[in-house]
């Protein structure tokens, strides 16, 4: 991701460390609106508030306008593709310009012409008998997404053009945003497909899934919160009530199951992030893309306020586990930390702290 000209690389755990208003949480939102963006949702639903998002020194123009802008490389078979986007948010939001690159070419840019049209000029490459074909977008779409349904892929430029697309496309539809709300998960959910949503509020629901379809899942889970929560822990139960709803439970050994709406703000919280880490997209609600085999996909896993609530002691467990399992390359994870803990974690094998204060 880029803030105007600075780069800020992914690694497989990435922690952006600074203090209020050092851009960590900006910097997750933006990631997360491409990928919102890559998967095909409009601009107003990606940025609803788009005016908070133009920056504060940012002066209108003679016509009022406004915005800003966002961008990303996505790294793979075709080589580092850049994807450059231009957003007015003021007078009224809508895509001005977007701009793929790859091998030093520009594959695709588009450019607003006719402000009075819902829609941009683009151009992308052909190398054919013509060098570019040019053709209308609509301004609340990333055009990015729409190659794929708009070239026709018969020269080796199309061919090119698609191929990078795809790659970006493919890249930044592979996010799932979790920011665990302990204040959902406490009640018993009714049972349903299993698909943790971003706040974690059927938690439940999803270990009742996973501890009869990913036994060593759940059974690692278990393990993990032994080791982040009070007292001990001998496995993850499911409890099914009179009225139909599930509750998760902690097994103690020889003592009553505790519910886990007894549990602390961090403990669940905790729970929540490390459950996350032990599954893939089928078990998160997010977009599942069927053109990866599922043991191809991986998985870019956001947590704005990685730390918060947590103490130090959950923070080594479930950075351990992230590192542990992101070792396999089918899971990233990008978070946002305050000064203090990322300073005791900095030199972590595994773990790169990026620094916002400077």
């Amino acid at each position: 991701m880029r803030d105007r000209d600075l780069p800020l690389p992914l690694g497989p755990v990435t922690l952006f460390a600074g203090p209020s208003g050092s851009g960590k949480s900006t910097t997750l939102r933006a990631y997360e609106a491409l990928a919102r963006l890559g998967a095909g949702d409009s601009l107003d639903e990606v940025f609803p508030d788009a005016a908070d998002c133009v920056p504060e020194r940012a002066r209108p123009d003679a016509q009022g306008r406004r915005g800003f802008r966002i961008g990303c490389t996505v790294d793979g078979p075709e080589g580092p593709v850049h994807l450059d986007l231009a957003v007015q948010a003021e007078p009224r939001l809508r895509i001005v310009g977007e701009r793929l690159t790859g091998r030093g070419r520009t594959l695709l840019a588009t450019a607003l012409r006719d402000p009075g049209r819902n829609t941009v000029q683009a151009e992308w490459h052909t190398a054919g008998t013509t060098p570019v074909t040019r053709a209308p977008f609509p301004d609340d779409l990333l055009g990015t997404a729409l190659l794929p349904l708009r070239v026709a892929g018969k020269t080796p430029g199309q061919l090119e053009v698609l191929a990078a697309a795809e790659q970006v496309v493919i890249g930044l539809r592979s996010a799932f945003a979790c920011d665990p709300r302990p204040e959902r998960m406490r009640a018993p959910v009714p049972p349903g497909e299993g698909r943790l949503r971003r706040g974690c509020g059927n938690l439940a629901e999803v270990l009742h899934r996973t501890h009869t379809e990913c036994p060593r899942r759940h059974h690692r889970l278990a393990a993990v919160a032994g080791a982040g929560c009070v007292g001990p822990v001998t496995g993850l139960g499911v409890q099914e009530l009179p009225d139909g709803t599930v509750r998760a439970v902690l097994e103690r050994a020889g003592r009553p199951a505790t519910p886990l709406g007894r549990l602390g703000d961090g403990e669940l919280r905790y729970l929540a992030l490390a459950l996350t880490l032990l599954t893939g997209p089928g078990v998160l609600a997010m977009d599942r893309i069927a053109e990866v085999p599922e043991a191809m996909q991986s998985l870019t896993l956001l947590a704005d306020g990685f730390d918060r609530g947590l103490d130090v002691r959950q923070v080594g467990e479930l950075l351990g586990l992230a590192t542990d399992i992101a070792a396999d390359g089918h899971i990233r994870v990008a978070g946002t930390v305050g000064e203090r803990t990322g300073a005791e974690v900095r030199g972590m094998p595994g773990v790169t702290v990026v620094d916002l204060s400077t």
